[in-house]
């Protein structure tokens, strides 16, 4: 199966199919996310920028991203 594959079917759905598979996606895509934050997390990939976070609310500092 293709993406456009995915793409007709889904835009092929009646409303009430179309908001189940909505559903199932977001908590699909969270899961996948949580998931990869989990392993930067354990790889130390994150550490950088919480040693940062930390000294700047220590300084009492916020950042924009």
């Amino acid at each position: 199966m293709t993406i456009e594959d995915l793409e007709k079917a889904v835009a092929t759905l009646p409303p009430d199919q179309l908001a189940k598979f909505r559903d199932w996606f977001e908590a699909f895509d969270a899961a996948r996310f949580d998931e990869k934050i989990e392993r930067d997390a354990k790889g130390g990939r994150l550490d950088r920028l919480a040693e940062q976070a930390l000294a700047d609310h220590a300084q009492g500092r916020t950042r924009r991203l």
